[in-house]
């Protein structure tokens, strides 16, 4: 007899929906659960020992949000601090979060899901995961599966090679993996990168360095103003609730939002100009702002916002400098760049981005036959094309992702209230006939947004189609109008209903 035949299978939990992440999708996802679906049984599973994903991976000096809070924070939740807040209060305020909709009862913290497995025959997805307390397999049996985990890498960050680094006699570190015994007082700093994590990192270190280098391909844009808004400063002194603070000035920046994108869209020049001028009234007219003038339209990578001018004012001083190059080769004593410049340093620190992972390195399969994103169609930019009861989050590059966390949720609950309607226990998103010749786009256009990440993973996202609903606009002012107007009985979803044994 085998004897590995006669082992106990792990225990299975049964529920409605698992939510895989407890970062802002995950714990976002799990409000609206809460408040549109309650009679819904969900669980959460997070790799981490705490929530907040981002927030927690990520503790490298100074790390804050790149954008307003105010729509980075949920619209349920009014967010009261400044626009521009550090992991901490960003973890304050999804603690309240949690503990508002009694979401911490459903976190199981410490899983990291291993596989995610349908079955057509049984109609549910079986999730298979390793408690890393105990090191046992669990299993959960869900009718319906949320992949909320982010999308990057958490256990490391991208680093590209160059020659000569085994030479290097200091250290390289990569921001997401940020040594908390790292000391950096009276080090020389090379910070490789010019995106957001760069910008923070430098002011936030300049202080204790002997000196810190921004080391740049290419320049990036960057947009400065006081950590403050004024609007809501207003309204607080006139004692108008915070419900209503936190709604009027998420309204007031999404407008200006929408101005300065339509702005980079359509008269690229004027925003290059207010960009650039912002930049020089903390610089000085005599810096050289060949640094910060890319060579792209604003908004074609991501707009790095640098509250209070603080970047700008430790170049200004002198603390920081930037060198704009390429890499030779590093050297025993730094980096050595194509123009021949030698940038000493006692420390190396590689913005250089992420790794993309669509779907947090879970094999998933159909029917047991694996499931290939990359050769899927996206179904409104969360769904998959062919996959039964499985959604995904995706937010937005140019507004705040949250603000596509709450329309994504709205949506995935509507349907599971739907499918409860009409006794449907399955929804496929279905390629109809029409669709076989249809034009193919990657996911994310490359003429609005060329971020390198992107670049290097498109490869690993579904394709967009040329018919609808085949696409991902990637534009909040479209979608907050268009997805909670989809007729959720349009026949690209495919239902099935229950049989009448599952409904006994």
């Amino acid at each position: 007899m085998n004897k590995l035949a006669t082992l106990p299978l792990p225990p299975t939990e049964h529920i409605d929906v698992l939510i895989v992440g407890a970062g802002i999708s995950g714990v976002g996802a799990a409000h609206h659960l809460s408040t549109e679906c309650p009679e819904k049984s969900y669980v959460i599973l997070e790799n981490k020992p705490s929530f907040g994903g981002t927030w927690v991976q990520h503790t490298y000096p100074g790390i804050r949000s790149d954008s307003d809070m105010y729509t980075f924070g949920y619209k349920h939740k009014p967010w009261t601090g400044q626009p521009v807040a550090g992991a901490g209060a960003i973890l304050e305020y999804l603690q309240e979060v949690i503990a508002d909709d009694q979401i911490d009862e459903h976190i199981r913290y410490q899983h990291q899901v291993m596989t995610a497995s349908w079955s057509s025959t049984d109609q549910y997805w079986t999730v298979k995961a390793n408690n890393k307390e105990s090191g046992e397999e669990v299993h959960f049996r869900a009718s319906f599966l949320w992949m909320c985990q982010g999308y990057y890498r958490h256990e490391k960050g991208y680093t590209p090679e160059w020659e000569g680094m085994a030479d290097f006699k200091g250290s390289i570190i990569h921001p997401q993996t940020w040594p908390q015994d790292l000391d950096y007082t009276d080090k020389k700093v090379v910070v490789i990168g010019s995106g957001a994590t760069a910008a923070t990192l430098i002011p936030s270190m300049a202080d204790k360095c002997s000196h810190i280098t921004m080391l740049q391909r290419s320049p990036t844009y960057f947009m400065a103003s006081e950590n403050r808004n004024e609007l809501a400063d207003q309204l607080r002194e006139l004692d108008v609730p915070e419900t209503w603070v936190h709604e009027i000035v998420r309204r007031s920046l999404l407008k200006q939002s929408r101005d300065i994108i339509s702005l980079s869209k359509y008269k690229p020049e004027i925003l290059k100009e207010e960009l650039l001028k912002g930049a020089r009234r903390h610089l000085g007219n005599d810096f050289d702002m060949s640094h910060f003038t890319p060579a792209y339209r604003p908004w074609q990578q991501r707009l790095a916002y640098v509250p209070d001018g603080d970047l700008f004012k430790c170049i200004k001083s002198g603390k920081a400098s930037m060198v704009t190059d390429h890499i030779e080769r590093f050297t025993e004593q730094g980096i050595l760049t194509k123009s021949g410049e030698l940038l000493e340093a006692d420390i190396i620190v590689t913005a250089t981005g992420f790794n993309m992972s669509i779907t947090g390195d879970i094999a998933i399969d159909v029917d047991g036959s694996p499931v290939d994103l990359g050769e899927t169609f996206t179904y409104r930019g969360l769904m998959f094309s062919g996959v039964p009861n499985m959604s995904f989050m995706f937010g937005y590059l140019r507004t705040p992702w949250t603000m596509r966390v709450d329309l994504v949720s709205e949506f995935v609950c509507r349907l599971l209230n739907h499918m409860d309607s009409n006794a449907s226990s399955v929804c496929t998103p279905t390629l109809r006939g029409q669709d076989r010749d249809m034009d193919v786009r990657p996911f994310i256009d490359f003429e609005d947004i060329s971020s390198g990440w992107l670049q290097r993973h498109i490869h690993l996202m579904p394709k967009q189609g040329g018919n609808v609903p085949w696409g991902f606009s990637g534009d909040y002012f479209l979608e907050k109008d268009e997805l909670p107007a989809v007729s959720l009985d349009e026949n690209s979803l495919v239902y099935e209903f229950r049989s009448a044994q599952k409904m006994a």
